[in-house]
């Protein structure tokens, strides 16, 4: 990578990890300080101020990434984070659960995951474009655990208040670093690969492999909201662990989940086990729910389902991303992650709203019942996922003297030995080849493509 694109890379990898730590920071300890606000022993209403977060976000960002290819990627960003921090800012004066709410939703409709998305396509080669966007993966899965650790303690010291003030405070500073230090891209334009393209949807929405994934995204994060209903509450009232102690449970248990992970996925995509491995991480998950449900009352007993918990959930948040990679069509790989995200938000607001109704009614136990039933469709319906062939994507730039016939071209690639699908968009002046992990002949394309 360039140092351009290096620089492209780590800032808006820092900026995505800023809009999720909205969300992340005040899991663990939201319904704890919201419950102290007038109204919050309504626990119905607490889980709609914790997940219309993810409702508003669900709602906008493939709209406003749409949107920043009409006006521009920085002006939608700096409208994003600005919405951001005014959300942050209403939340953070929140004298009852109503503003409160109005807060968090303002928070999510600064939707601008997409856009960040699209920016760093445009600022990205396609053969370095996979490194950009693994860097913004892994940026996020640090920002969850670092905010899970992090959060009990702050909020012991600043308050939720102060956690929103925070979180305003970065999303003014990130303007100024959108502004000083994210190049500006020479052009912007569409990219299959990052972007929701509307053409696609259709065929996204209707593959049986993709829905069976964005289902379990949906449950993934419907049980996990969910589960921080009642988590915190748990280590409070039952095991008597003060707010500000909750970090010394959850550090041990997002560790060990972390390093398990490490060697299942490498398991999984070096050997082909990609599918069996993702299986038995729902298996197991299941495990984990049911033991919840089972017993949840001593501190040994939240350490050991918890344990299994961050297991799977760690290892099912690093595959299912390079399954749907894998699934989706060459030229819709943008679009299904869209959809993908979309069903993510989707599930931290149905989540964190069912889960507070089911506490309200019914208890602890009726919300770790919802998260098992959620997981338990997950696992049947993972069953009939069909094992991803060893692929992986590789997109090559085609300047407009080698384009000639694009359709050709597709299909001179596609009958090369390990080419599994070519497809050349003549707009993008890109080709999207889906090959074999080895044995593809690479040289073979890059005589096609006339690439030295």
């Amino acid at each position: 990578m360039s140092p351009l694109e290096l620089r492209a890379s780590a800032g808006l990898s820092g900026l995505y990890a800023l809009r999720m730590l909205g969300m992340f920071l005040v899991l663990p300890v939201f319904a704890l300080y919201a419950a102290k606000l007038p109204g919050g022993n309504n626990h119905t209403l607490v889980g709609i101020a914790m997940g219309i977060y993810g409702l508003t976000q669900a709602l906008l960002q493939l709209p406003l990434g749409m949107l920043s290819d009409r006006i521009g990627r920085k002006p939608v960003i700096y409208g994003g984070l600005l919405m951001l921090a005014v959300g942050s800012v209403i939340a953070a004066m929140a004298d009852n659960l109503l503003w409160l709410t109005i807060g968090r939703a303002l928070q999510g409709a600064g939707a601008i995951s997409a856009a960040i998305t699209a920016l760093l396509a445009d600022l990205t080669r396609e053969e370095n474009r996979t490194k950009a966007m693994a860097m913004v993966g892994g940026s996020i899965g640090i920002t969850f655990s670092i905010s899970l650790v992090a959060a009990p303690a702050l909020a012991d010291s600043i308050g939720l208040s102060g956690i929103f003030l925070l979180t305003g405070g970065l999303a003014l500073a990130a303007i100024i670093g959108v502004w000083q230090i994210i190049p500006d891209p020479s052009q912007s334009r569409f990219h299959s690969d990052a972007e929701a393209n509307p053409k696609r949807l259709g065929a996204v929405l209707r593959d049986p492999q993709l829905r069976r994934l964005n289902y379990g995204v949906f449950a993934l994060h419907a049980a996990q909201m969910a589960l921080f209903v009642t988590l915190p509450l748990a280590l409070v009232q039952t095991v008597g662990l003060a707010a500000g102690e909750h970090w010394k449970v959850y550090l041990p248990v997002m560790a060990i989940g972390f390093i398990l992970m490490v060697p299942a996925v490498i398991v999984g995509e070096t050997r082909n086990k990609l599918k069996q491995v993702f299986t038995a991480a729902v298996a197991l998950m299941l495990v984990a729910q049911l033991g919840m449900a089972s017993g949840f009352g001593t501190l040994t007993q939240i350490m050991v389902w918890l344990g299994l918990y961050f297991i799977a959930f760690n290892i099912l948040e690093a595959t299912q991303p390079s399954l749907i990679s894998k699934i989706a069509p060459a030229d819709a790989k943008g679009t299904a992650m869209g959809v993908y995200n979309t069903t993510q938000s989707l599930g931290f607001a149905v989540g964190s709203a069912a889960g507070a109704t089911l506490y309200q009614h019914g208890g602890a136990l009726t919300v770790h019942l919802f998260c098992a039933a959620l997981i338990g469709i997950w696992l049947v319906v993972t069953l009939g996922l069909k094992p991803p062939m060893p692929v992986r994507t590789m997109m090559y730039h085609i300047d407009d003297a080698q384009l000639g016939n694009a359709t050709e071209l597709a299909r001179q690639l596609s009958q090369l030995a390990g080419v599994k699908e070519a497809v050349v968009i003549a707009e993008e002046g890109v080709a999207y080849l889906k090959v074999m992990r080895e044995g593809w002949d690479e040289a073979g394309a890059h005589a096609l493509l006339g690439i030295a």
